[in-house]
């Protein structure tokens, strides 16, 4: 079902602070629809929106939806959320996001959809980088706030549309696609998949929507991928990677402190051994070269020219909260990322350690949610063996309430043992500052990692110290 621009349709966001919802709901405004939304508190997403007079409430309570024909829900938002009760009971239709991002993106004629368990956000960021250096000016929806626009969202005047895609609920096979980018898959929103062959399944789903005059690009360096490609019916896509198998595979990796620069062999019919050297990136770690591998990728074979593919690279202005530098504070310096997971968390030290090979490097981790605690225990306990030291805070709930059998002194334990890493407890973030005024000092890199509130704190922390 696609929705039409009626002037008679009020939506209604749920969550609406969200990066995504409120990516979202500022498209929609933009094509005319009349958007609104709510959340439990304010911040910088819902800021944006005011700016561009969408209405948010503060507090989810039934009279918001009064007036409302279409309630837009995040898989945060739990089946007794007030507004929802209410909407269930006016019959008032419900749409997840997924769902609602789909029917837009099909209002769109030409779609490059980004979709995996991790790196999602920084492709479809560096795709943008590239395709502003063209007259396409496309619409972009991402899962994390450009430098470039300072927004998570920005509508194009050209019918082209660059998205990431959320697996977390299973509706991102609804988003058609165009070109779709498959970065890796990994044990993520096991919440919702219950097993891992689940997950892959949907993905195989996902690719094999890809129309005949598209193409897909598959990361071949991650396992789960290669055994997608083996189940494939339709084989209408390209792989990249280190791998030697891979059609755009990565070369003579050079890494600095402040960028990457690497070559890129093409071998695809037509185009055997086809050369092209080095590609600068403003990014550290092999995992950003390959994200940045899946952009040029799309790119050529879009017909973007190679001069444009290497300025919009070049020039890339970054992601808020990948790897972005905070402050500094007794010459040791602070950055703020989003890794949260512990494939995130392991390719982002490993990537660090190698550009500030003579610095002790800190990691300030906060967790989020119990249940990947719980289902990721062992692949926690080994991702930080390429740090010095852990800070570890309190366990960010992100609204879950399960009783599970987790201990919080145990899991620590197990990272000092298992990563062979010093490990410090705080409690709050005056703890948090305390300890840094009083300990960290020299030739040190700080790293405030996680998906909850860490980012605030370690951004709040020069008002502390």
């Amino acid at each position: 079902m696609k929705i039409e621009l009626a002037k008679t349709e009020i939506i209604h966001f749920v969550g609406i602070g969200g990066i995504g919802m409120s990516g979202l709901a500022n498209i929609m405004s933009g094509l005319g629809f009349k958007v609104q939304g709510s959340d439990i508190q304010s911040n910088k997403n819902i800021e944006r929106l005011k700016k561009k007079r969408i209405k948010v409430c503060i507090g989810h309570l039934k009279k918001n939806i009064r007036k409302s024909t279409i309630l837009v829900i995040s898989s945060a938002i739990k089946s007794s959320n007030p507004e929802v009760l209410f909407a269930k009971k006016k019959k008032i239709p419900i749409y997840k996001r997924g769902d609602m991002l789909a029917h837009v993106v099909s209002l769109l004629k030409r779609n490059v959809v980004v979709a995996g368990s991790h790196g999602k956000t920084t492709t479809t960021a560096l795709i943008s980088s590239i395709f502003s250096e063209t007259k396409l000016d496309p619409t972009i929806i991402n899962g994390g706030v450009l430098n470039s626009f300072n927004n998570s969202a920005k509508l194009g005047k050209g019918d082209w549309c660059i998205l990431e895609s959320d697996e977390s609920d299973g509706s991102f096979v609804k988003v058609p696609s165009t070109y779709s980018i498959i970065t890796n898959v990994d044990k993520e929103h096991m919440d919702y998949y219950k097993d891992i062959n689940n997950l892959k399944k949907l993905f195989i789903k996902f690719i094999e929507k890809t129309p005949s005059f598209g193409k897909s690009f598959i990361c071949l360096d991650d396992s789960n991928n290669k055994e997608i490609i083996s189940k494939l019916k339709i084989k209408n896509f390209h792989t990249y990677g280190v791998d030697k198998k891979s059609q755009f595979r990565i070369k003579n990796i050079f890494q600095l402190k402040e960028y990457s620069i690497f070559d890129l062999t093409i071998n695809l019919p037509g185009k055997k051994n086809y050369i092209i050297k080095n590609i600068k990136i403003p990014l550290l770690g092999l995992h950003n070269i390959r994200n940045a591998t899946a952009a040029v990728a799309v790119s050529t074979i879009i017909g973007i020219s190679l001069k444009i593919i290497k300025k919009g690279l070049r020039e890339f202005k970054g992601v808020q909260r990948r790897f972005n530098k905070i402050f500094t504070f007794n010459n040791t310096i602070f950055f703020d990322d989003y890794a949260h997971h512990p494939t995130e968390i392991k390719e982002l030290l490993k990537g660090v350690k190698k550009s500030y090979i003579e610095k002790e490097i800190i990691c300030i981790f906060q967790p989020h949610r119990i249940s990947r605690l719980n289902n990721l225990k062992k692949e926690f306990s080994l991702s930080f063996k390429d740090a010095h030291k852990v800070i570890l805070c309190p366990v960010y709930a992100a609204g879950e309430k399960l009783k599970l059998k987790f201990n919080y002194f145990n899991f620590a334990n197990t990272i000092c043992k298992n990563s062979k890493v010093n490990v410090l407890l705080i409690k709050n973030e005056k703890q948090l500052a305390r300890y840094v005024k009083q300990n960290i000092f020299g030739e040190k890199i700080v790293i405030g990692m996680g998906a909850g509130s860490i980012s605030n704190w370690v951004r709040n922390l020069p008002n502390l110290l």
